[in-house]
């Protein structure tokens, strides 16, 4: 029988008892190294293990080594939460991950329960509306990123009707709910509404239900590899409408699986290793010199995460579990103060973040930035 766990650890070391965790900052990776999440889990535990390996060759964290240990979710609710809990049990400092937004639904009240900072790399609106305070993002979520699109729909792409395709999971579903009242504010009319399914295969009859609606433009809100999917069943079915999209429908997985019908996408990115900014490109060009493709987003995200934990306790100049989170809340990162960060980083009393973000299209199956979008709260 497969064994639930694939474990990793950064330095080579087996696992540590709690008492033992003080000699090295010890992180608990839960992350989706298989099934449907495997391609952002496997970007992710790559950025993690950089900025590991990086904050090392320093020094470590206020004189002591990180240490990443990896549990593979399999994208499943219920290991998630098992491997949160383990993590806890064995003393980590830190909780990084998951990514997908059910998963850290399903677990962050154990993190919550042990006052432990977890931070994720999800965008679903919701779990931060929580009320819990140990729950952090890698990344925008999708209340903040939303009116950004709808506003570039009504004001670059002068839409006045959009089909609408999202994943029925709780990224999908947070990131319709939050589209459509941005679309009813800008006056744009939702000329069909598709849902999908994750890890669905065929989107013929999707893409001919996007069709036939004749809309002026589609959003495009889908996972990764469903993006890919997507992109080349419409591009079958002779769809010539913008293709309009949040982070997934532009990540580098998309564009390798997609290829040329991945050309024209547009749409809203929240970090991206091809932003004009001189970290995030040599961010981009050591990771595909280390492993051999292009980082997405989420690669940005994992190494994010390890130097807010980095930041949060060299702050505090101590290693204390629920200082880390108290921390975090409310602190502004700026990347002229913390490298590693890379670009200036608010992060809400929630959990949320804020920062500048990015336009984007896909020409010759490269990912092109056209304009960077200002901070919400400036």
């Amino acid at each position: 029988m497969k064994s639930l766990w694939i474990m990793a650890a950064a330095l080579g070391a087996t696992l540590s008892l709690p008492a033992q965790a003080q000699d090295k900052v010890k992180l608990v990776d839960v992350i989706e190294l298989s099934g449907a999440g495997a391609a952002a889990g496997t970007n992710w535990k790559n950025g993690a293990d950089m900025a590991a390996a990086d904050i090392n060759a320093k020094g470590g964290i206020l004189g002591k080594p990180v240490e990443i240990v990896h549990y593979d979710t399999q994208t499943n609710p219920g290991n998630t939460r098992a491997a949160v809990q383990r993590g806890i049990d064995e003393g980590a400092y830190a909780i990084l991950g998951p990514i997908f937004s059910g998963p850290i639904g399903a677990s962050m009240q154990i993190s919550q329960r042990a006052e432990v900072a977890q931070i994720v790399g999800g965008e679903a609106a919701g779990f931060t509306k929580q009320g819990n305070p140990y729950i952090f993002r890698t990344s925008l979520s999708q209340t903040a990123a939303m009116p950004k699109i709808a506003k570039y729909l009504k004001d670059t792409v002068k839409a006045g009707s959009i089909a609408v395709v999202w994943v029925n999971n709780d990224f999908g579903k947070g990131g319709r709910d939050a589209i459509l009242p941005e679309l009813e504010k800008a006056g744009i009319k939702v000329a069909v509404d598709v849902s999908t399914e994750q890890g669905q295969a065929d989107f013929t009859a999707d893409a001919i239900k996007v069709k036939n609606a004749n809309a002026d433009a589609v959003f495009v809100y889908l996972n990764e590899e469903e993006s890919a999917r997507f992109l080349r069943a419409a591009k079958q079915q002779g769809i010539t409408k913008p293709m309009i999209g949040e982070t997934t429908l532009l990540g580098a997985r998309v564009l390798e699986l997609a290829g040329d019908a991945a050309n024209g996408a547009k749409g809203h990115v929240g970090l991206s290793t091809d932003a004009p900014i001189p970290a995030l490109q040599e961010f981009g060009k050591r990771y595909r010199e280390k492993y051999g493709f292009a980082s997405d987003h989420n690669g940005v995200k994992g190494y994010m995460a390890v130097f807010m934990v980095k930041w949060a306790t060299e702050k505090q100049k101590k290693l204390d579990k629920k200082g880390l989170a108290d921390t975090l809340r409310g602190a502004t990162i700026k990347a002229s103060e913390e490298p590693g960060i890379m670009i200036d980083t608010v992060i809400e009393q929630n959990g949320d973040l804020d920062r500048e973000s990015f336009l984007a299209e896909v020409v010759d199956g490269k990912q092109v930035i056209n304009t960077t979008l200002p901070r919400i709260k400036p």
